[in-house]
C-alpha cells in the first residue's frame, strides 16, 4: 500500500524496449520504470500512459538506471542542470562533477558536528565546527577557521611579531581594527609612533649600540642611556636645532 501524499511507482518489463506499459496495469497518477529501456512512465487522470517529459528533456532515466536527472522544469530530462548518481543517497553522498549554483534567498545548511566528529579529511572540505562554534576548511594540512583568524593569548613567545588589534584574546577574529594616528607603524624604517608611551613595568629601553645610521629630523629631540657605541660605519645625523641627549 502507498503511503499517503505520494506516487506509487511499478516496474514494468518489457520484451522490446519501445513497449509502453499497457494502462490497465497502472492506476491514474502512478509512475513506471520500464526496466528494459530505462524510461519512467506516467499515467494521467485520463487514462494516458506516456514518457515523463519536459522541456529539454526525453525522459530518459539513464542507460544503466543508476542516473536520475531533472531539467529546468524541474521534471525528468536530459538536459540538467541536477544530476544524482550512485546507489543510495546519504550512503556514498552527493557529487557535483560540474559548477553548482544556489540561487534561492533563502540559506544553504552545510555539514555541522564537534571537532571529534571531523571526517577524513580531503582538500577543500568544508563544514560548521559546533565545538569551536566556528565555519572551518581543510586546506589540505589542517583544518582552519573560514571567514576569520583565530586568536590566542600568547604570553610565551620570544621572537618578534607582527601587532595586530582585536577585541577579544580567544575565538575567531572577524573584525580587524587600526588604530588611526594614535598609533603608528612605517615598515619602510621600523619607526614606531604613539601619542603617549606608558612603560607598565616601569622601564624604557635602549640599545647599547647604534647599529644602523639615523638622522634625528627638523621637529624631533632624541635621548638615551649610555653608554652608547655607533657601530663601525654607521653615523647619528642631528638636524640644526635638535638634540640628542646620551646620559
Amino acid at each position: 500500500m502507498a503511503a499517503t501524499g505520494y506516487t506509487p511507482i511499478s516496474l514494468y518489463y518489457s520484451a522490446t524496449a519501445a513497449a509502453v506499459p499497457l494502462a490497465a496495469n497502472l492506476t491514474a497518477g502512478e509512475l513506471a520504470l520500464n526496466t528494459n529501456d530505462g524510461k519512467l512512465y506516467y499515467k494521467n487522470s485520463g487514462g494516458t500512459v506516456t514518457v515523463l517529459a519536459g522541456a529539454g528533456g526525453t525522459g530518459v532515466v539513464a542507460g544503466s538506471n543508476t542516473q536520475i536527472q531533472f531539467n529546468n522544469s524541474g521534471v525528468f530530462g536530459a538536459s540538467a542542470n541536477l544530476t544524482w548518481s550512485g546507489t543510495v543517497l546519504g550512503t556514498t553522498g552527493f557529487t557535483a562533477s560540474s559548477d553548482s549554483s544556489f540561487t534561492s534567498t533563502g540559506a544553504l545548511t552545510i555539514s555541522k558536528g564537534t571537532t571529534g566528529q571531523r571526517p577524513t579529511a580531503v582538500s577543500g572540505m568544508l563544514r560548521f565546527n559546533t565545538t569551536t562554534t566556528e565555519f572551518e576548511g581543510y586546506n589540505g594540512t589542517t583544518w582552519a577557521s573560514v571567514g576569520g583568524a583565530a586568536l590566542s593569548n600568547d604570553t610565551s613567545t620570544a621572537s618578534n611579531v607582527y601587532p595586530l588589534f582585536a577585541a577579544a584574546t580567544s575565538g575567531t577574529a572577524s573584525t580587524l581594527y587600526t588604530s588611526n594616528a594614535k598609533f603608528l607603524y612605517k615598515p619602510s624604517t621600523g619607526e614606531l609612533q604613539a601619542s603617549e608611551v606608558i612603560a607598565s613595568n616601569g622601564l624604557l629601553l635602549n640599545a647599547t649600540t647604534v647599529a644602523a645610521s639615523y638622522t634625528i629630523g627638523t621637529g624631533y629631540n632624541a635621548m638615551s642611556v649610555g653608554p652608547v657605541t655607533v657601530a663601525s660605519g654607521q653615523s647619528v645625523t642631528v638636524s640644526s636645532g635638535q638634540r640628542w641627549l646620551v646620559f
